[in-house]
């Protein structure tokens, strides 16, 4: 299917303000989950695998919610949908509150899910919005602001929550007093307010600003029967299997790294998804700068997956007793001194950053007309973040321990160098 703006060459100032708000948005919702779990995992007194469901109930909406997002964004238009999208999210980050005040953990997870929910609403109307916009030839270029803004949304946000928030911190062993408890979950409080407050406004924006729709052309009149045909072209299946695994280590890598911080006494451990997303904007910025002038999508891959097996190697066997890393990279510009560990988590934000850009192309090469579903499905790969945290979770309490539990992370980069080497060129048999 083929779509359009409504109105001929309009002016793509407004509508990139608009798409550039949202995806600011989604950074917002998606990367305050770092921040937001070890700080319910100590103030509930949560174990690894309860504190892993917390992110994972975010990403389980995608499943839930991605195909009936697609099917109401057909019905009301895009405008319309992304101003749905926030309002669920707004009206969802108000759970929160009654949440902290009642300190249940079933509150929060329904949370989770219901603002899930309203973030695919979104992400099903901005993405396509983004790329029918303008030109066809500079949709890459608009692409990479939008991921700009999303992470660049999660390298403030965790710092924010952490400095509007109260930490409490037990001594090892002993657990937090009722009134510890009372003070962190008032503090969530006003953040809430805050948040729902001003994605109501955009809200507001995206329903009444005066904006061109995308329209559709050609409306397939067998969308059940492309997906059918989609997935009978073997690199596609597995371009979705790839951003399935690749989402997970990314989630693993933001959102994990906050509990490890706590798990080994890091006071400041709210604001570590800020490292990580750093890291990414770094990868994001050389990638933009490489990509395709000196390296090819399939080299950045490959190079992708080794620099995550590398650094996932120095995760599981470095030492929380060593800081060479934060001296070299952190210390010199008046940064913390972390432990090599903990650093290292954050530096696989640099790994994956050109993972995602890099299999989409190569999965859609040849698909032709079923560009627009093949599309559709790789979008539900964003489920496997539902995935990543509850393996570490579930690793944690199987005895590998909060360090270990990263190794976990290794049969993905391998499914990453397999897709950028073989699996990419394998292609449907007449």
């Amino acid at each position: 299917m083929d779509m359009t703006m409504s109105q001929e060459k309009p002016s793509i100032l407004l509508p990139m303000t608009l798409a550039g708000s949202m995806f600011f948005i989604l950074g917002c919702i998606t990367w305050l989950n770092g921040a937001i779990t070890p700080f319910l995992q100590q103030m509930l007194e949560l174990s690894p695998i309860q504190a892993s469901f917390i992110i994972s109930s975010f990403y389980i909406a995608v499943t839930i919610a991605g195909i009936p997002s697609a099917m109401l964004i057909k019905k009301v238009g895009y405008k319309n949908g992304m101003a749905i999208g926030c309002a669920v999210m707004a009206s969802s980050a108000l759970l929160y509150i009654p949440a902290a005040k009642l300190q249940m953990i079933e509150i929060f997870l329904f949370a989770q899910l219901l603002i899930g929910v309203g973030q695919t609403i979104l992400q099903t109307a901005v993405n396509p919005y983004v790329v029918k916009m303008g030109s066809e030839e500079s949709a890459a270029v608009r692409v990479c602001i939008m991921g700009l803004l999303n992470k660049f949304a999660g390298v403030i946000v965790p710092i924010i929550f952490a400095m509007v928030t109260v930490a409490a911190v037990a001594g090892e062993g002993a657990s937090l007093t009722q009134e510890q408890k009372d003070a962190m979950a008032d503090s969530l409080v006003l953040p809430y307010i805050a948040v729902s407050s001003l994605i109501f406004i955009f809200a507001a924006f995206a329903k009444f600003s005066p904006l061109p729709d995308l329209v559709f052309e050609d409306e397939s009149p067998n969308a059940k029967g492309e997906v059918r045909e989609a997935l009978k072209h073997p690199h596609l299946v597995l371009g979705v299997i790839g951003i399935a695994l690749y989402v997970a280590v990314e989630v693993i890598a933001a959102d994990t790294i906050g509990s490890y911080a706590l798990a080994i006494g890091v006071a400041d451990f709210s604001m570590m998804t800020s490292y990580t997303m750093a890291c990414m904007l770094i990868g994001y910025a050389i990638g933009i700068a490489l990509i395709p002038k000196y390296m090819s999508q399939q080299n950045a891959l490959v190079m992708s997956g080794v620099a995550g097996i590398v650094t996932v190697a120095a995760v599981v066997f470095g030492s929380n007793d060593s800081f060479v890393i934060s001296n070299l990279l952190l210390v010199p510009f008046g940064g913390p001194e972390l432990p090599d560990p903990l650093l290292c988590i954050a530096l696989l934000g640099f790994a994956n950053a050109m993972v995602w850009p890099a299999i989409w192309p190569l999965a859609l090469s040849g698909l032709g007309r079923l560009t627009g579903t093949a599309s559709g499905l790789l979008i539900m790969g964003i489920a496997g973040g539902a995935l990543g945290p509850l393996l570490i979770g579930l690793g944690n309490v199987a005895g590998l321990g909060a360090q270990g539990a990263y190794a976990l992370m290794l049969p993905s980069y391998l499914f990453i160098i397999f897709y950028a080497l073989k699996g990419h060129k394998l292609r449907k048999k007449d």
